[in-house]
């Protein structure tokens, strides 16, 4: 059986509140193009940032400590991970930034990419991170931890120092391309 409630009217004007609406589709449309081509461009730029980073560190280092190299990718990919959640709009945005970062570093640096996506280290980062409280200093302990030198102070400083700054790179591109969260 029909009710009213199935029954619409059309307007004084039904062609203009059609045209209308289809402006309004056509203009949120293009806006959520322009956010997915700037969340991949973010994802992109991070990338190169982090990968510029990897290949600064191990040239300097000359492989005198592989392991604090490896822990340091990670904290970076992790913090990359953590930024595009903070600071991007939606979690669509977010989704398409991290594709986008993988994707590059996979393409670019088949080894780093390898290097940097340790689940395991991962979860011991979240857990630091869902704490809440001195995000930045339980960061640092659980970097120096997955280095081997838990308790260490100048390893928690320098992965206090990392997160910060890798957290403030994210967050300046995300805002360059506008696509920080509001």
């Amino acid at each position: 059986m029909y009710h009213d409630d199935d029954i619409k009217i059309a307007g004084d004007r039904p062609s203009r509140d059609i045209e209308r609406n289809k402006n309004i589709s056509s203009e949120t449309d293009s806006a959520n193009y322009k956010d997915i081509q700037n969340a991949k461009q973010l994802g992109e730029v991070v990338a190169l940032k982090f990968i510029a980073d990897a290949n600064e560190f191990s040239k300097n280092d000359e492989g005198n400590n592989f392991d604090m190299m490896i822990q340091r990718r990670l904290l970076l990919s992790f913090t990359a991970t953590i930024g595009f959640e903070q600071y991007c709009s939606d979690d669509t945005v977010c989704g398409i930034a991290q594709k986008s970062f993988i994707d590059t570093v996979k393409a670019r640096d088949k080894e780093l990419y390898k290097t940097s996506s340790d689940t395991g280290a991962f979860s011991f980062y979240y857990l630091a991170y869902r704490r809440g409280s001195e995000i930045d200093r339980r960061i640092g302990q659980t970097f120096a931890m997955l280095c081997s030198h838990d308790g260490d102070p100048v390893y928690q400083e320098l992965g206090e120092a990392l997160y910060c700054w890798f957290l403030s790179v994210v967050r300046k591109a995300a805002d360059e391309l506008k696509l920080l969260s509001k």
